[in-house]
């Protein structure tokens, strides 16, 4: 099961709105087949998996990271395709709870005479799959954001100069970061005052995520680096119904998705709506990278699932701006936890991953 769950890893950022799954055929004590999800969210793992291992899948036990569905959407269902393989037994983590399946899964199998046994490293299971899971369940992506920060939480200078607070190391991990998640957001602020492209960089890779932009009146330029190449990856603007028609066209023009979601009385975007309007189109995972004031926002509503913070050994002092905007706490109980899940070196600097207490 470990190793069907570190499959399914392999399809985080290139299988949504599919949950990421791993699957592994074990006939006497030996591997013959393995798969995982394919980007776009199809073949499933199973099928690919079945398809290794060929004849050797009848009487096998099958490790499979999620419930193997049980409905037809654009493929046949991959429990059906279990029960014509002839496997023996499936082992799985997690129960899907996608209404679809939501169990059907399981009792296709058993009522097939498929022995069946379930919760195996489920908690394992859950982290891998949390995008999903969330999508699902709470009807939003898992939201990660990440921090570039000075030793006392500063992005940039006061004049707004932040290239670079890491090291080129760090800057690698962000884009393998990216390359993990379905979707790259940041704030108007920071689109403004960085135009950046937002893909991920000399990786190797071709699937790229999608680049999203807070903006609620439109004001990043069309013509940005963004604008100019809104078509491929996608650019959606996350917009509020205060944005300017002339601004409305010129991105729409570009290519760009626009996206209006509910903004408060002072113009802001509201948070949870944002994220309410990504999730409705199937987005599992997206990483925040900023700015000061999308993070807050972001944290003020308790919406951030996961802290990714790079510490440079360097110090700016007061008057730099802070990698948070204001959180109008009166009471540090109030204040938003986390618990620290890892802490490495990544070259000069300090990666600290904590997730929502």
């Amino acid at each position: 099961m470990r190793l069907a769950i570190a499959l399914g890893q392999r399809g985080l950022g290139r299988v949504w709105p599919n949950p990421a799954v791993g699957c592994v055929v074990v006939q006497d004590g030996r591997i013959v087949g393995r798969g995982w999800t394919a980007p776009g969210g199809r073949p499933h793992a199973e099928p690919q998996a079945l398809a290794q291992a060929g004849a050797a899948a009848r009487g096998a036990t099958v490790y499979v990271s999620l419930e193997p569905c049980a409905h037809h959407g654009k493929t046949p269902p991959c429990a059906r395709a279990l029960i014509d393989a002839g496997v023996a037994r499936v082992v799985t983590a997690l129960t899907d709870p996608d209404p679809r399946v939501a169990g059907g899964g399981h009792a296709m199998l058993r009522a097939a005479g498929i022995s069946v046994t379930e919760g195996v490293m489920a908690q394992a299971a859950r982290v891998a799959n949390a995008g999903f899971l969330m999508r699902v369940e709470q009807g939003r992506p898992w939201l990660t954001l990440k921090l570039a920060l000075t030793l006392d939480g500063r992005i940039a200078t006061a004049q707004g100069e932040s290239r670079w607070i890491t090291g080129p190391q760090a800057r690698r991990a962000v884009h393998a970061m990216r390359a993990r998640h379905d979707a790259v957001l940041v704030g108007a602020g920071t689109a403004r005052a960085d135009d950046p492209d937002l893909r991920v960089r000399d990786l190797g890779t071709e699937w790229q995520p999608l680049r999203l932009v807070a903006d609620p009146r439109l004001s990043l330029p069309s013509d940005s680096r963004l604008g100019r190449s809104a078509a491929a990856p996608p650019v959606w603007m996350l917009h509020g119904a205060s944005a300017p028609l002339p601004a409305r066209r010129a991105w729409g023009a570009t290519g760009a998705g626009l996206i209006e979601v509910a903004a408060s009385a002072t113009g802001q975007l509201d948070p949870a709506a944002m994220l309410q309007a990504l999730g409705a189109r199937g987005l599992t995972r997206v990483l925040c990278e900023g700015g000061g004031l999308l993070a807050a926002s972001l944290l003020r509503a308790g919406l951030v699932d996961e802290l990714v913070v790079f510490s440079a050994g360097k110090v700016l002092g007061a008057e730099a701006r802070p990698g948070i905007g204001p959180l109008e706490l009166d009471r540090l109980a109030d204040a938003p936890g986390f618990a620290l899940t890892e802490l490495r070196t990544v070259g000069p600097d300090v990666l600290q991953i904590w997730r929502r207490g």
